[in-house]
């Protein structure tokens, strides 16, 4: 059976710089696995008033997280942290699907990848906070991780990756796979 990666880009923007590394990085594993990618820009604000029943943009995104066999999470960083975005939908990913009973969480136990497109730090910053989250939630994070600081090619459009990124996608890539087999 073919196994399914889910793409989450912590940049809500279409062609911010982790979607882009997203997109490149599924061109990577498309040959061997199903990819797809997540859009949860109607997503509501994390409320225990709307939790049950949960709002169809909520259920939505847990049945996606629930059928793949593992995420693949972009994430720029905002003050030395991940976007809201991100916070809110893994928020939403943690409480339970039925009430009072957290092992239904849609985010628990999931196998992570992460990388990162920031300024100077790459989104080491982010990336720290984002794998404490995700270890909260039970999911189990991949080492390997790409990071890319843009320094200078901030202002670009699109996102150019140099010789020792690339390397460093492929072997996120590589990890991910055998983690999956």
């Amino acid at each position: 059976m073919e196994k399914r990666v889910l793409f989450i880009s912590g940049s809500l923007r279409h062609d911010g710089f982790n979607t882009q590394l997203l997109r490149r990085a599924s061109r990577y594993l498309s040959a061997s696995v199903s990819c797809s990618f997540l859009d949860y820009r109607g997503l509501p604000l994390l409320d225990q008033d709307l939790e049950f029943p949960e709002p169809d943009a909520v259920r939505h995104v847990r049945n996606e997280v629930s059928a793949a066999d593992a995420l693949w999470i972009g994430s720029p960083e905002y003050n030395h942290s991940y976007s809201g975005a991100l916070k809110n939908l893994i928020d939403w990913l943690s409480r339970p699907v039925v009430p009072g009973d957290y092992s239904t969480a849609a985010g628990r136990g999931k196998l992570v990848a992460m990388s990162s497109v920031a300024g100077s730090s790459g989104g080491s910053f982010s990336l720290g906070r984002l794998r404490e989250l995700l270890a909260m939630l039970g999911c189990s994070v991949i080492e390997e991780e790409t990071l890319v600081a843009l320094g200078e090619r901030f202002g670009q459009a699109a996102l150019t990756l140099l010789p020792e990124e690339e390397a460093a996608l492929l072997r996120e890539c590589d990890a991910l796979l055998s983690c999956l087999s």
